[in-house]
């Protein structure tokens, strides 16, 4: 496959520039002003803070236990947890010192905050040669009619793009294939996630550049791409003079998908009629029975050891970035060439760790004895075993706007609490750059506990 080469990351050894100095140093101060203000709180006010501290745990388990059971269990679960919530808030409140909890909560947001902005990544893409004759399918039923609100096809013909409205009853794929048979040498879907995936394994099966428009609800590809979410039109620059990189594309039994397949909770949610009007309280309704029941599958553990028991599994085009400050449910790059996969165990069981695994793999199989409900890029599926998965590595050849970021959020955000706090030093006294990284982290290890 003929594919522009890989971007060069910029000089990383030359200064930051003043605002990511400034950027990085608020992050520290307000993070050590949250921390100095807390420890003086809990101990101007021992033993209350351990108190509270307690009745916040004892609400958080009820409120696990209250989500997984149902009938009187859940009722009286959920009563604790409320219980115990109001004794906690009470305890604040008869504390005094609300207005510094509210402050150190603040100088917390704001250390957070602040530190993304310090790690925002904008890759420099090498420059792209603009499509003759570029194709934009547009659904006006996404994202609450998103493309309508912006005039998607008057923007797109203005900048040299077809534009494609995709009626009731269409079949995309083969809209797409016969754009392509008329002579289209570049593909862009304005939709969501699984109209996106079409496009997508469209594109990388004719060597084509293909432009995600983020006109959908949520747009998690377009996020992870680096596609600036909010600037809907200025997407479609990406074919006027934007830069390519490649990325990889995952499938399951042929079925191309660019974000994940959730088996499990939100699998058989997403299979009933009453999730679209009232997705939170199917979610729920839903949990107990993936608790009593299990999920009925089988897949190889990180150890290569059969595993059979939890209470979701999420299997992704690469690795998500899990319970995280900054970041979280992003995936830091598209290229490693790998699957993500991530097993929910029974939240009860994990009162004090991380209630999943995650690791990598380039292949994963689960099997089952019957046919599987899976969500495919947010949409229902039911798939007959044994179900294989597999990555695509660098199948899809991206174009990007050149103003937009061009990388995940989570790209140059490093793994772990310690590491960021020595980067952001390193920022803040000028010896690193944090504001410009085009470089992607290396790839993931086999394995990734957390």
């Amino acid at each position: 496959m003929d594919a522009s080469p890989p971007p060069k990351p910029v000089d990383e050894t030359a200064p930051p520039g003043p605002r990511a100095r400034l950027v990085a140093a608020l992050a520290l101060l307000a993070l050590a002003a949250a921390l100095v203000l807390a420890c003086v709180v809990v101990v101007r006010d021992f033993p209350r803070g351990v108190f509270v501290v307690a009745a916040a745990g004892i609400a958080a388990v009820a409120a696990v236990a209250g989500l997984i059971n149902r009938g009187a269990r859940r009722a009286l679960a959920l009563a604790v947890a409320a219980a115990a919530l109001a004794v906690a808030l009470l305890l604040v409140a008869l504390s005094g010192h609300v207005l510094e909890d509210a402050i150190a909560i603040g100088l917390l947001a704001m250390s957070i905050a602040a530190a993304r902005a310090a790690f925002t990544v904008h890759a420099k893409l090498p420059r792209a040669e603009p499509p003759r004759h570029a194709v934009l399918f547009w659904n006006p039923r996404s994202g609450g009619g998103k493309a309508t609100r912006f005039d998607l096809p008057r923007e797109a013909r203005a900048r040299g793009v077809e534009p494609v409205e995709l009626q009731p009853g269409d079949d995309l794929e083969e809209l797409v294939e016969s754009a392509v048979a008329h002579g289209s040498d570049a593909l862009a879907m304005a939709g969501g996630d699984g109209s996106q995936a079409v496009v997508a394994a469209l594109a990388a099966k004719h060597d084509l550049p293909y432009a995600c428009i983020p006109a959908g609800t949520r747009n998690h590809f377009a996020l992870d791409l680096g596609v600036d979410r909010d600037d809907v039109v200025g997407a479609l620059d990406a074919f006027v003079d934007g830069g390519e990189r490649c990325v990889d594309l995952a499938e399951v039994n042929g079925r191309v998908f660019v974000n994940n397949v959730s088996l499990g909770v939100y699998a058989d949610a997403v299979q009933r009629p009453e999730y679209r009007d009232a997705k939170i309280r199917t979610l729920v309704a839903t949990l107990p029975e993936a608790h009593d029941e299990g999920l009925g599958l089988r897949w190889p553990g990180p150890d290569g050891r059969p595993a059979d028991s939890a209470a979701a599994l999420l299997v992704s085009n690469n690795l998500y970035r899990l319970g995280r400050a900054v970041a979280s449910g992003t995936r830091p790059r598209l290229d490693a060439g790998v699957l993500g996969v991530a097993v929910l165990d029974d939240p009860a069981g994990h009162l004090h760790t991380h209630p999943w695994q995650e690791w990598t793999v380039p292949t994963f199989e689960v099997d089952s004895d019957r046919a599987v409900s899976a969500g495919i890029d947010g949409e229902s599926a039911v798939l007959d075993p044994p179900l294989r998965f597999a990555s695509r590595p660098g199948a899809l050849r991206v174009r990007i706007a050149r103003r937009h970021p061009g990388a995940s959020p989570s790209a140059a955000i490093p793994d772990s609490f310690w590491a960021a706090i020595r980067a952001l030093a390193r920022v803040a006294l000028g010896r690193a750059r944090a504001d410009t990284h085009t470089r992607l982290p290396a790839p993931p290890e086999a394995w990734t506990g957390t």
